[in-house]
């Protein structure tokens, strides 16, 4: 092989042989998916992907677009950043979205809100129910005091430098990679004040369905939660998709849940409004 990748027109041909070369975690284009809810039409579907284990993606969604998140194994932690497209310094507050809320544990009918006050995403559909609002992600200091090393091009990558490297296509820097929510993974918070890390792992197929309420850039990194009390870096693949849907309607159930939730879609529509 070193031989053949020596040579340009080897290395070349090789190259090209490999061409139609399918693996488990890989982005699928055209997007297709063979399990798309009732009424979602194949022609909708904007984004199919499977994120290895240490992997991260990317992808900037319209309005109305529904994310599906699926931990195939039972042992994905998706480490979540959102942006708004349009100004990328307006992004998830975390202690914002539990704050407003007056809920820390995240689930269906919940929102991710902005530093806007704004609505970002909110979560239409859940049946994991294992979240994390409070402990952000892990570091390649935290990585390296309990594998050994956590470098990005390293065994045991962190999702801080893994969520940075999406955030940097599309041009944000290490100071954008603000904290980030965990889906899959979550932590209670005792009476004491001490946070239980409940990681797993679950059955397999748990997923969740988000939905755009403003346009976003979505980082998504897949390494184990920071509080994992595994010895092993332990991390199994995790399954994206999207979809075309519609804006959200006044009469939408989420957005008049609570005052303060209808407060924030209020905020956004002001704002598309302009």
């Amino acid at each position: 092989m070193t031989e053949v990748l020596a040579d340009p027109m080897a290395a070349r041909d090789h190259a090209r042989a490999m061409g139609g070369t399918i693996v488990e975690a890989m982005p699928t284009l055209p997007p297709v998916a063979g399990d798309l809810p009732a009424g979602v039409s194949a022609d909708d579907l904007l984004w199919e992907e499977t994120i290895a284990a240490g992997g991260y993606a990317t992808r900037r969604l319209a309005r109305g677009t529904r994310l599906r998140l699926i931990d195939l194994q039972g042992d994905a932690c998706a480490s979540v950043l959102l942006f708004n497209a349009e100004m990328p310094t307006e992004r998830l507050n975390v202690a914002d979205t539990v704050k407003v809320q007056w809920n820390a544990y995240l689930g269906a009918g919940k929102l991710l809100l902005s530093d806007m006050g704004r609505v970002l995403m909110s979560i239409l559909e859940d049946d994991a129910g294992t979240h994390d609002a409070f402990c952000g992600t892990s570091n390649a200091a935290t990585n390296a005091a309990k594998y050994g090393e956590g470098r990005n091009s390293g065994a045991y990558p962190n999702g801080r430098d893994r969520l940075l490297l999406g955030s940097a296509k599309h041009g944000l820097q290490r100071r954008d990679v603000h904290p980030c929510v965990n889906f899959f993974k979550g932590t209670r918070i005792e009476t004491d004040g001490t946070i239980t890390p409940l990681v797993g792992p679950y059955e397999s197929g748990r997923r969740m369905i988000l939905r755009a309420e403003m346009e976003v850039i979505v980082v998504i990194a897949n390494c184990p939660h920071v509080l994992d009390p595994r010895a092993a870096w332990t991390s199994t693949p995790l399954r994206v998709s999207a979809w075309r849907g519609a804006v959200t309607p006044e009469n939408d159930p989420i957005r008049n849940d609570t005052p303060e939730g209808l407060r924030a879609f209020l905020n956004v529509e002001d704002l598309y409004r302009r």
